[in-house]
Formats: C-alpha cells, structure tokens, sequence
C-alpha cells in the first residue's frame, strides 16, 4: 500500500461531519434517473454495452468464431449482466442499512446519510432494471445457490462485514463504470447510467470506508474472523458470477461452454485484478483481506 492509502486508511474524519458533508453533496450533485435518461432513445448501430475489451470472451478462440454483430450483442447482454448482479446486491444493501438505521438515533447526521443512501440505491435499482427492460435481455438474476446465499449475507452480516462486502460490490462496479463512461465507443445509454451510479456511489463509498475505519479497532478477534470471512465469501460469489453463463447463449454458445472459457480467459481474469486494485490494499490494511480466506481472493481471480 502506497503512504497515501496507507494514511487514509488510518485516518478519518468526525462521524457527524462527514455525514453532512455527503448530505450536502448529494443536494448539490444527484440525479433524477426516470428524468436524466432519454429512455425513449434506442441502441445505437455499431456501440458496445461495454468496452471491447472488457467482453469476458476477449483473446478466447471462440472469440474469433464470433462475427462483429455478435460480440456487440455480447457486450449489451454482459453490461445488463453485471448491472442486475449490481441490483441483486443493492437490494441486500438496502435490507442492510434499514437494519443499521433501525437500531439507531436517526436524529444523527450519519443515520440520515444512511437513509439518503437508501433512497440513492432504490433508483439505482429502478435504473438498472429499466436499462435491462429497455437492452431486451432475458433477466440474468443469479443462480438459487446464490440467491439464497445473498439472503444469507444480509442476514448475518454487520457491522465491519456490512461495510467491508459493501465496499467490495460497490469498488469494483465502480472501475468498470469509470472506464466505461469515458469511452465513445460504448452506447449512451450505457455512458450515461454509468456517469449517474459513479457519481452518487462516490459518497456511499466514502460513507462505508470511513465507517470501516472506525469500527475496526473496536472489534473483538471473532468479529474479525467472521468479518474477514464474509468479505471473501462474497467477493468470490460476485466475481464469479459478475457474467452470468446465460449470456452466451445471446449469440449462439452452449452457457456451459462460454462460462468456462470466460473463467479460463487471462484477459477476463486481469480485467477481476484490475477492478480490485485500489480495493485490496485497503482491505488488508483493515484485515479482513489474509489468511485461510485468502485462497476465496485467488480462486476469484481478485489477487495473484
């Protein structure tokens, strides 16, 4: 970890403060999705969902098989992939923090930053939807293991595992989407729901990391450990199922076939690393990335 990170890792502001600090930038720098998005607007001719590279098949053989319609098509069926695994976690986040709220003085700035963060992540959700209504994809909810995992997750989860799985979602989606929304050869639509996630989850990450921060030196050895073990189980859950294996089948690939050799691919796996870069470092600082659960980390592809 560079001294920079390493410093804001350890160092945090007022809990109150920066909780009216984000209150006041969600006032000044939101948006109105059902308003902001020309949804009436189609698919552009000739625009990827997602950059070309950033196609989990990218470099593969079947790649090559693939004529440039088809990989386009892929690309619009692997950026609602991710969008819904993205709503599919937003909704336990939400479930999260009403839990969080529940329990506290909502009087406080910090549980009315919460509240705010709730409502940011309903239209986030309504957004995501909307944009895999308006791609007509099929609706790549995750598998029953998953589902019920994630049901799990925001069961047991708090505290420094609340803010620690929260973080990982929110990072790597976050990587993506930047990259994404400055590239012309991705479609509007996918340009500009990127621009409005990265905005408002800018604060929602600063929110979660500062609170981390604060809670760790207050946590017991077992919280650690079930902490460190959550984080990784749903780091691994996610980026294993970041492209659902019924994308392929989009333009013409067996699922089964396509997921494997998406899972195989070096570019797909660097591309995991990639989004995970600024992420880990932090986490390791906070240790809840080391030890047994690092091999859920590898397996993932997230760390070498």
């Amino acid at each position: 970890m560079t001294a920079g990170l390493a410093k804001a890792a350890r160092t945090v502001g007022d809990r109150e403060t920066t909780a009216e600090r984000l209150l006041r930038s969600s006032l000044e720098h939101s948006y109105e999705p059902a308003i902001d998005i020309e949804w009436d607007a189609p698919l552009l001719d000739g625009k990827w969902g997602v950059p070309e590279h950033r196609v989990s098949l990218y470099g593969t053989e079947l790649w090559d098989t693939l004529t440039d319609e088809q990989r386009r098509t892929l690309s619009v069926h692997e950026l609602c992939s991710v969008a819904r695994i993205g709503l599919w976690f937003e909704m336990i986040l939400m479930q999260m923090l009403l839990r969080y709220s529940y329990d506290r003085d909502p009087r406080s700035r910090h549980i009315q930053y919460a509240l705010t963060e709730i409502a940011d992540e309903c239209r986030h959700s309504i957004m995501f939807a909307k944009m895999n209504a308006h791609c007509g994809v099929p609706d790549y909810r995750p598998r029953r293991l998953v589902h019920e995992l994630g049901r799990f997750f925001k069961a047991v989860a708090s505290g420094p595992a609340m803010f620690a799985g929260t973080l990982f979602v929110e990072e790597i989606l976050d990587q993506l989407q930047r990259e994404a929304m400055r590239d012309d050869t991705v479609q509007p639509l996918t340009r500009m729901v990127n621009k409005i996630h990265v905005t408002e989850e800018a604060r929602h990450v600063r929110y979660a990391r500062e609170e981390l921060v604060r809670l760790m030196p207050r946590t017991n050895a077992a919280e650690r450990a079930l902490a460190n073990y959550l984080t990784a189980r749903i780091a691994y859950v996610v980026a294993k199922n970041l492209i659902h294996r019924d994308v392929y089948a989009s333009v013409g690939i067996d699922p089964a076939v396509g997921y494997r050799a998406a899972q195989a691919n070096p570019h797909h796996r660097e591309m995991l690393r990639w989004s995970a870069r600024k992420l880990v470092p932090f986490l390791r600082e906070q240790k809840l990335v080391g030890g047994p659960t690092e091999i859920l980390w590898r397996k993932a592809h997230l760390i070498r």
